[in-house]
């Protein structure tokens, strides 16, 4: 009966497609029928017809969430800004967690908190850590204690990302087909595992590709940062570490990404404390597997410098890969624009032109041409009284606003690639600047 009314709904916003109030309700519908594709392509056709409608903005988060689209619906969220009703403050808090931003979903609860002081939710409490309703997360938070909150299934795929052919076939090579084929792999005397270094300038989708390629093969991803680790205590950094790869031994196939993996591999003869080269010896023995086995444990790092990267990472069995992650070609641009202009008001863009015309931005540079061009159209959208949406020009003004910030990485990269290349390390950078064939 729901179906049939629903139908009948359709049909009416085909003869009057103006008709909002009656669009809300069908994407509710459709919502409560868990028809969330269906429901957010509704919510999207309310926002092209009406910039900022706050219950399109909401059912539009709700909708990407239970499509497991978490990073999608916080950015919607983070649209709304103030105007976040409790039921979808909470959405936006479960979104975070499952993105691993722990301090700004625990920030958020604090203020749910402030407002309804008995509150629980029961989900929450167990990632944040609350012993009771009116406690506020606090300090007391250990990772190390919880798996859930370490590790996520990600539904990312190589196809979600554009461009990138070559990193994907080199990662394909040594950390998927291994697990596809491990008879071919085995009679040629080769395991699953082992690591994988993915250098470049910042922004440019290293953590993104690695999310993917743990989605490729159906494994468990765990995403750690040095603050992770380090402890002020002597020794509670290297028993940290060694946790984190037990766990992923227990959870094989198992995709542990390192992120800004310098900071934790910086050359031991650089360093002055002792204790951070004990954490790097670590490290080193955790990749060697020298009491444990890494079968099936996919060790991805990035880095923004590998030039700071010890050698000794660099050996065979460790990060026995060295891969470049260059800045999106105009294929990979063309992709991330359509994305991030999803939940705009847009009239005539030129998506091939707008990528055209930004060679060498990464991601986040695409990110804050956009920004710059929203910001022009709300002032444009205030001074005439009506939504103003976003054009071809728009965008191209925007471009000639914000330059690559990718320039800067280069100019220290080519001086280390042109200089520092013994090994050929860096070969794929003096390609990329057509310095070398």
């Amino acid at each position: 009966m729901t179906n049939e009314i629903i139908k009948n709904l359709l049909e009416a916003l085909e003869v009057s497609p103006e008709n909002l109030p009656l669009r809300l309700q069908v994407a509710g519908m459709l919502m409560a029928e868990n028809k969330y594709e269906e429901a957010t392509k509704q919510y999207q056709e309310v926002l092209q017809r009406s910039y900022g409608n706050t219950k399109a903005q909401a059912g539009l988060a709700a909708g990407y969430y239970y499509q497991q689209k978490y990073t999608a619906a916080i950015i919607v969220y983070e649209q709304m800004q103030n105007d976040i009703a409790t039921a979808d403050q909470l959405l936006y808090i479960k979104c975070l967690i499952k993105e691993h931003s722990m301090e700004q979903a625990q920030s958020n609860y604090q203020q749910v908190l402030a407002l309804n002081p008995g509150f629980a939710d029961e989900e929450i409490d167990s990632h944040l850590r609350t012993s009771s309703a009116n406690d506020i997360p606090g300090d007391d938070f250990d990772f190390l204690d919880d798996e859930e909150y370490l590790m996520e299934k990600p539904l990312l795929k190589f196809n979600d990302v554009g461009g990138m052919e070559k990193v994907k076939e080199e990662i394909s090579m040594k950390i998927i087909q291994p697990l596809k084929n491990p008879e071919l792999y085995k009679a040629f005397g080769k395991k699953s595992g082992g690591g994988i270094l993915l250098y470049g300038p910042p922004g440019c989708g290293k953590t993104f590709i690695a999310k993917a390629t743990a989605g490729e093969i159906d494994a468990k991803f765990i995403n750690i940062g040095l603050h992770d680790i380090l402890d002020m205590w002597i020794g509670n950094s290297e028993k940290n570490l060694h946790e984190i790869f037990e766990l992923a031994r227990r959870n094989t196939p198992c995709v542990l990404f390192f992120d800004e993996v310098d900071a934790m591999g910086a050359s031991r003869s650089d360093l002055k404390q002792s204790a951070m080269r004990h954490v790097i010896n670590q490290f080193l023995a955790e990749l060697d597997g020298v009491a444990s086995n890494n079968e099936g444990v996919l060790v991805l790092a990035a880095t923004n410098a590998p030039w700071s990267v010890d050698a000794a990472f660099r050996r065979p069995g460790r990060f026995d890969r060295i891969i470049f992650v260059a800045p999106p070609d105009e294929a990979a641009r063309i992709n991330i624009l359509q994305t991030m202009l999803l939940t705009k008001p847009v009239g005539e863009v030129d998506v091939k032109k707008i990528a055209s015309a930004t060679a060498d931005y990464s991601g986040a540079d695409l990110n804050a041409v956009i920004d710059i061009a929203v910001e022009e159209k709300l002032r444009e959208s205030m001074s005439k009284g009506s939504i103003q949406v976003l054009t071809t020009k728009d965008l191209l003004a925007a471009v000639k606003q914000h330059k690559p910030t990718t320039t800067e990485w280069f100019s220290s990269a080519r001086n280390y690639a042109l200089y520092s290349n013994e090994s050929g390390l860096y070969d794929d950078i003096l390609k990329y600047l057509k310095i070398r064939k």
